[in-house]
Formats: C-alpha cells, sequence, structure tokens
C-alpha cells in the first residue's frame, strides 16, 4: 500500500492553512462555516415545495431487519452489545425481529426489552391478532405491523381484499392501543400498490390515531420524486406520524428516505452498513451524514463519533468489512491521494472535506509515497520528518518517488529512507 501520511483533523494545523486556530467542540466539519447551498427553511427547490424537515427520528433496525441479511446470525450476547452501542449513540428507537420467528427471537426480545435503554424498543409482526398477542407481553414499548397492499401481495402473499385488510388493521391497532403500547401500522410494498387503495387503508387506521403509519419501498423500486409524491399525498390524508421504510436494490436508499423527510415523513428505518434483505436498507452512517451536510442540527442529538465503532462492530459479527464507501466509517472515508487534492487539503481541508473527520473519532490522512503524489505531500512528508529540503530537492524527489512507484506503491518505510538520504549527513 503506499505511504499513508497520518494529518491533524482540524484544518488549523494543515500547511499554510488559513483557518482560525481554534474550533469549538460542537462544531460539525467544515458546512457549518460556508454559506449553506439552499437556505434551510425553503427546503430543496429541485423537488418543487418541499417542506422544511422540522422532526427527524431514527428507528433502528440492525436487530430485527439487519437479521435478514444472508450471513447474519446475532448471538443474544451480540444483540445486547448492538443495542446498547446504538443506545449510546442515541436512537430514538430500537426495532427487534417478531417474537414469533424463533424460542430464541422471543427470548432475545424479553431480553432488550428489560435492559435500562433510553431508546424505546419495538418489535415487528404481522398485522395478525394472534401475533399481536405474542408481542405484547414481551415488555416492548411499541408493535409495528405491516400489511402487503399491492396486487403482488394481496394475490400471491395474503389474498386479502383492502375491506379486509381494513377490517383486520383495525382490529389489530385497537388490541395493541388497549394494551398501552405503541403501535404502527404499515402497508408492504407501498411503491406497487394504488394510491387509492393506500390511502383508503391508511385514513381507515388514522382514526384509530396510531402513532404512525409506516410506507415501505419494500423491493427498492421507487425514485426519489416517486417517494416525494407518496408521502406528500399520505402527508395530506393523514393527522400521525409517518415512518418511510427504504430498500436499496437500485441504490436509492439514502436518496429516497431523504425524499421523504422532505416530504413529511417523520421516522426513517435504518440498519448499521445498510444491512438488510437482499442488499439491505439505509444504512445509519449514510443517512447521517446526508442529513449532516445539509441540516447539521437534525443529528446534533447524536453521538458521531461512535459511528465508525458501530460499523466496525456489526461488519465483524456479520463477517464482512466495512465497505470502502460507507459515508463517513470507512477506511478511506478521509483519504487523500491525487496531488491537486493533497496541495489543497494541506493548505485548506475544507477544499475537499464537506466534514470535519475529528468529529467521527477519525483522522485525515494523505497518501504520498504513489505515482499520483505531488510535491506538496513530499514536502509536507518531509518537515513532518524534521528534514529542511529546497524546492529543487523536493521536486527532485517527487520525480523519483514517481518514477519507482510506476512498478507499485511506495511504503512508508521505503518513502522516509528516500527522504533520509536525499540530506547530506
Amino acid at each position: 500500500m503506499a505511504s499513508v501520511i497520518g494529518l491533524e483533523s482540524s484544518g488549523a494545523h494543515a500547511a499554510d492553512s488559513k483557518r482560525p486556530a481554534s474550533q469549538e467542540v460542537g462544531e460539525v466539519g467544515w458546512y457549518h462555516e460556508r454559506r449553506p447551498l439552499v437556505p434551510v427553511d425553503e427546503g430543496f427547490l429541485f423537488f418543487g415545495g418541499a417542506m422544511s424537515i422540522r422532526a427527524f427520528k431514527i428507528i433502528e433496525s440492525t436487530l430485527r431487519e439487519g437479521e435478514q441479511f444472508a450471513p447474519a446470525h446475532f448471538t443474544p450476547e451480540q444483540k445486547i452489545a448492538i443495542a446498547d452501542l446504538l443506545d449510546e449513540f442515541g436512537v430514538e428507537y430500537l426495532e427487534l425481529t417478531s417474537p414469533c420467528a424463533s424460542p430464541q427471537s422471543e427470548a432475545d426480545l424479553r431480553t432488550i426489552a428489560a435492559l435500562p435503554l433510553r431508546a424505546k424498543v419495538l418489535t415487528h409482526v404481522r398485522c395478525h391478532l394472534d401475533d399481536a398477542r405474542i408481542a405484547a407481553g414481551t415488555g416492548a414499548d411499541g408493535i409495528d405491523v405491516l400489511f402487503g397492499t399491492s396486487s403482488a401481495m394481496r394475490t400471491f402473499s395474503h389474498g386479502k381484499s383492502v375491506d379486509e385488510i381494513i377490517e383486520t388493521g383495525t382490529q389489530v391497532v385497537n388490541y395493541i392501543q388497549a394494551q398501552g403500547l405503541e403501535v404502527r401500522f404499515s402497508s408492504e410494498d407501498s411503491f406497487r400498490s394504488e394510491p387509492r387503495d393506500l390511502l383508503r387503508v391508511y385514513q381507515a387506521i388514522d382514526r384509530l390515531h396510531p402513532e404512525r403509519v409506516g410506507l415501505a419501498d419494500t423491493v427498492g423500486i421507487a425514485t426519489p420524486n416517486q417517494v416525494f409524491e407518496l408521502v406528500s399525498m399520505v402527508r395530506k390524508a393523514v393527522d400521525c406520524d409517518i415512518e418511510f421504510h427504504a430498500h436499496n436494490d437500485t441504490g436509492c436508499a439514502i436518496a429516497n428516505a431523504f425524499a421523504a423527510l422532505e416530504a413529511g415523513a417523520t421516522h426513517i428505518d435504518t440498519t448499521v452498513l445498510g444491512i438488510g434483505e437482499r442488499n439491505g436498507i439505509v444504512p445509519l452512517s449514510g443517512m447521517i451524514a446526508r442529513l449532516l451536510s445539509v441540516r447539521p442540527d437534525l443529528v446534533a442529538k447524536y453521538r458521531l463519533e461512535i459511528l465508525p465503532e458501530l460499523d466496525r462492530m456489526v461488519a465483524g459479527m456479520v463477517g464482512i468489512e466495512v465497505p470502502f464507501n460507507a459515508a463517513l466509517t470507512s477506511e478511506t472515508a478521509f483519504h487523500h491521494k491525487a496531488g491537486m487534492h493533497t496541495n489543497a487539503v494541506l493548505r485548506d481541508p475544507s477544499s475537499y472535506e464537506i466534514f470535519d473527520p475529528a468529529r467521527f473519532g477519525r483522522e485525515r490522512t494523505v497518501m504520498t509515497g504513489h505515482r499520483l503524489t505531488g510535491r506538496h505531500a513530499i514536502a509536507h512528508r518531509a518537515t513532518a520528518l524534521g528534514l529542511t529540503l529546497s524546492d529543487h530537492d523536493v521536486r527532485a524527489i517527487t520525480a523519483e518517488v514517481k518514477r519507482r512507484a510506476d512498478a507499485g506503491p511506495l511504503s512508508n518505510d521505503e518513502l522516509d529512507d528516500l527522504l533520509r538520504g536525499s540530506v547530506p549527513a
């Protein structure tokens, strides 16, 4: 691997930086120092009348949706560790697998529900009275129920008509409320459902005053514009909160979740690393990054420095690496390599960073011993080693590094030996 030179996370320590020497602990990245691309109160104009996001809560589903990830099999001890760290991070809700799934699933739900957590514990069951009865006795704070509303689900899954969905939904929601528990009613496969059918169901359930209704892009088919349109329609039709669940089959989960919030949704389902059925749902770190870049106030309540630990821990549990493109938490999230980039970053980190890595417990690094390197990166490394080189020397060494690195990147030791050898004894 090419030489990687660590840097201080504050731009105040970068070479030739013009930033103030101090930075308040509570500041988030560099974004707050620049004029927003769009005024906060106006929303995003490309959606044509988007709402300003005024509320946002995370329903963290690593212990439910995340269990559906192909390699996942969490032990009870692992589930406790995940719940504890997510609670420390500050999520408002933890959603766990249905207690009807297996005896251990029920036992794990009871265990997590009994922990001294700040987050509310939810479980996710079919919209069926028998399931609701079992879930109600586990100690969970709330129950999320779902019913497939698309023609595909109604034909091949449960065979119920819209009227039957409303009848059963009403019965189950009433039962859960009678137990003093929070309740969410969600349609499954919302974006392949007829809008008029969805509105009939949602309005009937909304009259029961549930905490939330949910929309689910179950197969990841929706575009951000479609999400915005449907959530906007539901927002006008119901008084309760709206939850959104986005699958990532087409790579749009984060964009779709953000569009849902812009349209008036109040709760977003996430998992650590986005793990879930098929290729997963909205990744927690990615959703945080999206909101942080435009509305830092919405995520100021979370302990963002815990995100890297969360991603590493869950990745280890399911036997994968943190993906190279994981927002904020990947190994390369704050690496800089190309000469033009490193020159600018050494002068002012915000030139190629929208966030200060220190906010997430990370450090910026400049990769130096490779053929794309530049003289400013070489000079910076020489200075870090306490070497004084002329501009001519720096240019000559840079050319030599590029020549050698055409055969493969130089290690840190190889680069440092080359630099030290250029200085007369």
